[in-house]
């Protein structure tokens, strides 16, 4: 099997196969280690029916399961509980109520790399002339067993039993013993089983707790990004406290935006320990942490926005353009909280296609919006500073345009490469990379905000960043560097040369003084 732009080219043996398997990986899916099926219905595909019931990275457990599966570190395992099929009272009526078996219901789980495995060039279920040699059996669906993994692809099989409409599952687990990206199908070959429906919920499980490999080093990197924006909040605080006289109103925007990142990766973190602990996500501590990662996210762009138009250095208020950056702010936070919400509270996959997009492409709009805006400010605000020849000030914002460059690079080139990225591994194959994906927005973001507290950092001069009058500022504003050694020496020769202004004028008093003396002794 290979890949050609971004399609599947495949081979004949596995055309069927292949294009099932593809089109499974648009079905609905659970972003849970618990995953709950409430009266769900099977698809039909080819000549089976098929219900996905989840798909997870699993890793390979550190210890065999006992008969009284405890305790559960160390294990890796998928765990069916309470599952209840329920057929249509018509197919019931059909059968015989001396018979057995009645239907059949299978729970097949797959390794992604062996999807191959799984149905043959011709169908997905076995057919009287595909059984004619032995290789499957009528009615059930064609596994080809991994001669390397015996009893892998796991099949395990349900059937209904005479009139019965329910037929309920044996409570079953399966150890994962082998690392790697598991898909959970249940299926049923019958045509009298249309309409089928299923109930109850299978359990995911890694061994150190039930959060998805997927996610797993996500808990681990918010937990470090939480004490970073730590480090930070204190270094802010104390050099806030150090120069409080000196604060100017941005130095409030900023620190709200250090508050705002603590308390989201936080929250983040606390979530993702409880899901990795219970294995479902708390709604309450899901709902902050979207609402807190969506005000961030909103006062983030907007300090970047402001900090570009000049705000506090330039011009001391945005006047009326003010009630249009909050717009602009108001509508980001609304569509960034939506689509949060649909992506970390409900299945991700239910929005896929244009529904997704619906939500998916106003945020990027609205990015888009910002960065024009920012730039455009950026390009006025420096024209000023060099009309206003305000060395000090265009020194620190041709940084701040430099550093805001660099980030607009990077994210261009991230998301080529998430784009390549999905575009190379549509059934999630290198699931232990993913991770990298979110957490690269968010380190950029936390870099971009180390780079405002550096150039905008409180100190004793605050007339290098600060907003004054045009008359006298700007000349003395020549005498300032951006190095604290700049500002020093400047400094020094400053008072030099006031020092020795203050002599000269002095003396010239005194000079001008003894000759008006003079001149009046002489006239007496």
């Amino acid at each position: 099997m290979r890949y050609t732009s971004g399609h599947f080219d495949l081979v004949p043996r596995n055309c069927v196969t292949g294009v099932f398997l593809v089109s499974l990986l648009w079905a609905t899916r659970v972003r849970a280690s618990i995953h709950e099926y409430k009266k769900e219905a099977f698809i039909p595909r080819f000549n089976s029916f098929f219900f996905h019931g989840g798909s997870e990275g699993l890793y390979a457990s550190k210890l065999h399961l006992t008969t009284d599966d405890k305790p559960l570190n160390g294990k890796s395992f998928i765990r069916f509980e309470e599952i209840t099929f329920r057929r249509t009272k018509e197919a019931t009526n059909k059968q015989n109520e001396m018979q057995p078996s009645t239907g059949l219901v299978e729970a097949i789980i797959v390794e992604v790399k062996d999807r191959d495995k799984i149905g043959n060039s011709d169908a997905i279920c076995c057919t009287p002339s595909l059984a004619s040699d032995g290789s499957c059996k009528v009615g059930e669906v064609i596994i080809r067993q991994d001669p390397d993994n015996p009893g892998w692809p796991k099949r395990l099989q349900t059937s209904f039993e005479g009139k019965s409409e329910e037929a309920k599952m044996v409570l079953h687990t399966v150890e994962i013993n082998k690392t790697g990206m598991y898909y959970l199908y249940f299926m049923f070959c019958d045509p009298e089983l249309k309409g089928t429906l299923i109930s109850g919920r299978t359990v995911w499980r890694n061994p150190e707790g039930y959060l998805p490999g997927k996610m797993a080093p996500l808990m681990t990197f918010y937990g470090l990004m939480s004490l970073t924006y730590l480090v930070l909040g204190l270094l802010w605080f104390l050099r806030f406290v150090q120069y409080w006289k000196d604060i100017i109103q941005l130095h409030y925007h900023i620190t709200a935006v250090i508050g705002l990142g603590m308390c989201e990766m936080a929250l983040w973190y606390f979530e993702y320990a409880n899901f990795d602990a219970t294995g479902s996500r708390p709604m309450g501590i899901t709902l902050w942490a979207v609402t807190f990662s969506a005000v961030k996210k909103t006062v983030s762009r907007l300090l970047l926005l402001v900090v570009s138009m000049g705000y506090g250095v330039v011009r001391p208020t945005l006047g009326g353009i003010t009630s249009k950056v909050l717009l602009l702010g108001m509508v980001y936070f609304v569509a960034s909280e939506a689509l949060e919400l649909v992506e970390h509270l409900g299945n991700i996959n239910d929005f896929s296609g244009k529904a997704r997009l619906f939500l998916v492409l106003p945020v990027a709009l609205l990015d888009a919006c910002f960065i024009l805006w920012i730039f455009s400010s950026l390009s006025k605000t420096l024209e000023k500073l060099q009309i206003r020849r305000s060395m000090a000030k265009l020194e620190l914002y041709r940084k701040f345009t430099n550093s805001l460059a660099v980030s607009v690079l990077l994210s261009v080139a991230w998301i080529g490469y998430e784009l390549y990225f999905n575009a190379s591994d549509p059934l999630s194959e290198l699931w232990q990379r993913a991770w990298i994906i979110p957490a690269f927005w968010t380190l950029l973001a936390y870099l971009l905000l180390v780079v405002i507290c550096i150039l905008w950092a409180p100190s004793h001069n605050p007339t290098r960043y600060s907003y004054s009058e045009e008359t006298g500022d700007d000349l003395d504003e020549e005498a300032i560097s951006l190095t604290g050694s700049g500002v020093k020496v400047a400094g020094d020769l400053a008072t030099k040369l006031e020092r020795k202004e203050r002599k000269v004028s002095i003396a010239a008093d005194h000079v001008l003084g003894l000759g008006v003396d003079l001149e009046e002794d002489k006239r007496e």
